[in-house]
């Protein structure tokens, strides 16, 4: 299990689908080669430079977090049952009622739609609230994710961060 990234008055709390075996090795999220989360927190400009991920533990002081949804991790996210996502909203809406940030921005869409019964969500601001926490969600970074190039991804972590100011 990845510990969480945490921190006291956090702006964003990122959330992933779950840890990677590539993530799970290391202890960082998004580690894997390809995953393309850091590079577009940096182009979104939510950080002045690229991190690595074992940078992770800067990101409190600049607002950020980092959770996943369900905590096992797997070869890829679709080796998750429906039980697993759907107790992870469960474990994911406890955390937000604890640390209150401010957003919780969701990484990957279908797993939110099965975490939180949301079945027409889409990409971007959420009507509905978890734990009255405003709920952003955005593409899943894998590299597995071919939909969504990173200036895409990117794009869209922008406009959650222009929507804080």
């Amino acid at each position: 299990m990845i510990e969480d990234v945490l921190g006291p008055a956090l702006e964003v709390l990122f959330c992933g689908i779950n840890p990677g075996l590539y993530s799970a090795a290391t202890g960082h999220h998004f580690a894997r080669p390809g995953n393309r989360f850091w590079p577009a927190l940096y182009r979104s400009g939510f950080t002045p430079r690229l991190l690595a991920p074992g940078e992770q533990g800067g990101l409190p002081s600049m607002g950020l977090g980092i959770t996943n949804v369900v905590t096992r991790p797997s070869a890829v996210a679709s080796d998750l049952t429906r039980a697993e996502l759907v107790e992870g909203g469960e474990r994911l809406t406890a955390l937000v009622a604890e640390i209150r940030p401010k957003v919780l921005a969701v990484l990957g869409v279908s797993a939110y739609r099965t975490a939180f019964a949301r079945p027409k969500a889409v990409i971007g601001p959420q009507e509905e609230t978890v734990a009255g926490v405003r709920v952003w969600v955005l593409p899943n970074p894998s590299g597995l994710n071919a939909h969504w190039p990173l200036d895409r991804i990117a794009g869209e972590m922008r406009r959650l961060r222009e929507s804080l100011d």
